[in-house]
């Protein structure tokens, strides 16, 4: 029996792109759930972690990076990062050494809102990213300006990728959940299904081999998943908007499709710890990032 009541609570990660948001994620939950590249914009949707203790049970959200959208995709993506702003118990807003406050004024402006607000909405904390590539002095100048502009806020300097200050982040978080029962059974990692994870792996190995446009111009959907005993079987189709686009992606003689398929095939294996036999498709699908019955079919749930 618990020596102390359980906490149970949403926390949930917001921030400009690029900051380090599924690096914390994934450094707070210990496990890998969301894509971490050097490119802006790899996360598409909130991608719930759960970490679970005797108890406590934390519910972490990871969220698209703050943007000005220029299509229907980017729309929902702005959605669901706005969304985080209203149904969290804890808010994280993640920013780094080098990140610019005025990027994107409007979401930051109801960021300071719900600080100024004590007691009526969130706990806000202000994380500092990124600290081992900076200075002590303009580290120091940071926090300084943080306690100023978010006088409502905690300030946290961590460096997620080093692990540097995320265990008294963490405890922080737990102190501030509400006395609750858990929201999901204590096995759970995570509210997403394992073709999502999937889908998530070849995005990622497709953000990391092509430049310029390609890699958000592509969607990714598992046609078929069988798990037997000692293998799993997936067939995946990788959708992109133009023809042109689809000869990049299958390169010469397949050599660059056969390249994502390997590197998604040995962390597919690492994610679910067995061999994997996998199959990867090129197709076209026009203008899906600006059709909203195909964002829809891909789980972008638009109002």
């Amino acid at each position: 029996m618990a020596e102390h009541p359980h906490r149970s609570g949403f926390v949930n990660i917001v921030g400009n792109p690029n900051v380090g948001k599924s690096t914390l994620m994934n450094a707070l939950v210990g496990e890998r759930l969301s894509i971490i590249t050097s490119k802006a914009q790899t996360t598409r949707h909130r991608i719930m972690g759960i970490v679970n203790g005797e108890d406590f049970q934390m519910v972490y959200s990871d969220t698209p990076g703050v943007l000005h959208p220029n299509y229907k995709l980017q729309e929902q993506m702005l959605e669901f990062s706005r969304s985080a702003l209203v149904d969290a118990d804890v808010l994280l807003y993640v920013t780094d050494v080098q990140d610019d406050p005025e990027r994107n004024p409007d979401f930051f402006h109801k960021v300071q809102q719900m600080a100024a607000s004590e007691g009526h909405g969130p706990s806000v904390l202000l994380v500092i990213n990124k600290i081992d590539l900076t200075t002590q002095d303009t580290l120091e100048n940071l926090v300084d300006f943080w306690h100023k502009t978010l006088p409502a806020a905690e300030v946290f300097p961590i460096s997620a990728k080093e692990h540097f200050g995320v265990e008294q982040l963490f405890a922080r978080i737990l102190s501030l959940l509400p006395e609750c029962p858990p929201f999901f059974p204590k096995d759970q990692l995570t509210d997403k299904s394992s073709r999502f994870f999937v889908n998530e792996i070849i995005r990622e190995k497709i953000l990391l081999s092509y430049d310029k446009e390609i890699p958000y111009s592509v969607e990714v959907e598992v046609e078929s998943f069988h798990e037997e005993d000692k293998l799993i079987r997936i067939d995946a189709v990788i959708y992109c908007e133009r023809d042109s686009q689809k000869g990049i992606l299958i390169g010469k003689a397949g050599s660059a499709l056969k390249r994502v398929g390997t590197l998604a095939r040995k962390d597919i294996e690492a994610f679910f710890g067995k061999p994997v036999f996998l199959q990867l498709y090129v197709k076209v699908d026009r203008d899906w990032r600006s059709n909203r019955n195909r964002l829809r079919h891909y789980g972008y749930d638009l109002n």
